[in-house]
């Protein structure tokens, strides 16, 4: 099954701003950079939000690490 797609408008001096980027940068399109690039930045959010650690945590992890002695 194919996805549908949706259109997200932006101001055209970015449009413009991609445009310049993709050119010679071997994407086909403004579009495929902007795809490209929400993905990445939607894997970082993920990845994130599934390893934020709370300041407790993170204070045993750095005690943990100083016992081992690499702190």
């Amino acid at each position: 099954m194919r996805e549908t797609k949706v259109t997200i408008k932006i101001p055209r001096p970015l449009y413009r701003k991609v445009e310049q980027v993709v050119e010679g940068s071997g994407f086909n399109s403004p579009t495929d950079f902007i795809v490209y690039v929400l993905r990445d930045l939607m894997g970082e959010a993920e990845t994130r939000a599934t390893t934020d650690l709370g300041a407790a945590e993170l204070e045993a992890l750095k005690q943990k690490l100083k016992k081992l002695g690499y702190l």
